[in-house]
């Protein structure tokens, strides 16, 4: 249901990236504090009229999983047919508890749930594009279609889908802020210093 009275404009989005049951505390691929930016997540809610989710939503044989490449540990690079890709934990399998929205994520503000990384061969990190670059989940569309002209971004995890997803957003032509505080990175060898830089030299403002 639509808050009767919104704070943010009728041109602006709320996206929640990826707030699931395994990149929470307890879950395949958790994140640090990941379950406490929920709270602030549901009451930024109720100032925007249009709020949209992406959800992970991977394959049993996603080839991103380290243990369908034999021999390999979680958090190391392979070359895949798009670039280099991170081997991650198998994690928000379809159909999974873990693939799940956190239980206390309130889902009925959502309009729209994006799910990405359900195509066996590509990860996907961005709620824009695939990690291929060129495949797009349908997100740009839906937000033109509805007259979107900026977005606030939060969720999980800041410094790879929180940031691909901004960088995208910039590029596409939204104004773009992220909230770090209803974000939690994972900072894998110094990659949420260097998601920052690339953030703030796309323009998109670090706020929160």
């Amino acid at each position: 249901m639509r808050p009767a009275d919104p704070a943010q404009p009728a041109d602006a989005a709320l996206i929640v990236i990826d707030v699931q049951n395994d990149f929470c505390p307890g879950g395949a691929l958790a994140v640090a504090e990941g379950d406490q930016i929920i709270n602030q997540i549901n009451g930024l809610m109720g100032q925007f009229q249009n709020v949209v989710f992406t959800q992970d939503w991977h394959p049993s044989d996603h080839l991103s999983f380290a243990d369908n490449h034999q021999g390999a540990a979680p958090f190391t690079l392979t070359e895949m047919p798009y670039g280099p890709q991170v081997l991650w934990p198998r994690h928000c399998v379809i159909g999974s508890k873990g693939a799940d929205f956190h239980p206390d994520l309130n889902e009925g503000p959502a309009q729209m749930v994006i799910r990405k990384g359900f195509r066996t061969g590509i990860d996907s990190y961005s709620a824009f594009f695939e990690n291929d670059r060129s495949t797009v989940t349908g997100l740009d569309g839906y937000l033109k279609a509805r007259g979107i002209t900026s977005v606030t971004l939060v969720g999980l995890a800041l410094d790879y889908c929180v940031a691909y997803s901004a960088l995208d957003a910039a590029a596409l032509g939204y104004k773009v802020t992220v909230l770090e505080s209803a974000c939690r990175a994972i900072d894998l060898n110094g990659s949420l210093a260097e998601a920052r830089d690339k953030m703030r030299a796309a323009g998109v403002t670090l706020g929160g």
